[in-house]
């Protein structure tokens, strides 16, 4: 997952190792600052998956810190940037089926999405060690029934498995996220990316690279989720065609 400025850092960043979540009580000594938390906006929201994604937001405030998985100046803003952040996409994605967060790292978008999409089997895919194991505890910590977690990349899963949905948040800009994404999708499937300011550029490059894969014409849009909170940029891509042998593997 590629390094930008929203507090999650980057594949590139050297492993460190992978404390257990519950060496550290999941509290979050700064979390008063953070003005959302437990507002009754974000409550409503959420509905019924508020309790599970307050728990990750726990988890990501203390554990999530300390591994290095998530900038402590986050903390304050947690909700905004990273939470509702996640979850503004689920407008856009199927109730059921199967989904593939690439790049999972600290489990944004991925674990906000299997809470809010309790039908949905979500993988959460990263090809870091250290991401992996956290990942997993997160899902044993948080009883997540509709999720697994996988450790590799994208590419190494083509022609194994198709996925009715992917997701992907600050891993590779539109041209390189396509080719590696749009193989793992059924026709119809759809790739969902949580993008910024460069989304336009990014889709502009990336138009006739997404053609050749199958790709139908790609969506730029934005994703409300509370009032006074900024807008979700996100690319929206259907596989309009499926080419090559891809199968699905029992």
């Amino acid at each position: 997952m590629a390094t930008i400025d929203d507090g999650i850092t980057g594949p590139t960043d050297e492993a460190r190792p992978a404390d257990s979540v519950d060496a550290v009580p999941a509290i979050r000594p700064e979390s008063a600052t953070d003005p959302l938390q437990g507002d009754d906006r974000v409550v409503e929201y959420f509905a019924n998956a508020y309790p599970v994604i307050d728990q990750f937001a726990a988890l990501l405030a203390s554990q999530g810190v300390l591994r290095g998985l998530i900038g402590p100046h986050e903390i304050s803003r947690l909700w905004e940037r990273h939470l509702l952040n996640s979850a503004a996409v689920v407008q856009f994605l199927p109730s059921t089926g199967q989904l593939i967060d690439v790049g999972s790292g600290a489990g944004l978008p991925g674990v906000v999405l299997a809470a809010m999409l309790p039908e949905v089997e979500v993988i959460l895919l990263d090809p870091m060690e250290r991401r992996v194991d956290w990942l997993n505890e997160v899902v044993a910590e948080l009883g997540m029934v509709n999720v697994s977690v996988r450790r590799g990349r994208a590419e190494e899963l083509h022609g194994e498995i198709l996925v009715d949905a992917v997701t992907a948040r600050a891993v590779a800009p539109m041209d390189r996220l396509g080719r590696m994404t749009m193989p793992l999708l059924v026709k119809g499937g759809v790739l969902v990316a949580l993008k910024g300011r460069q989304a336009a550029a990014e889709v502009s490059k990336a138009r006739s690279a997404l053609k050749k894969l199958g790709a139908g014409v790609p969506e730029i849009l934005e994703a409300h989720t509370i009032d006074g909170v900024e807008s979700t940029t996100v690319v929206r891509v259907v596989r309009e065609n499926v080419r090559g042998s891809n199968k699905v593997k029992a």
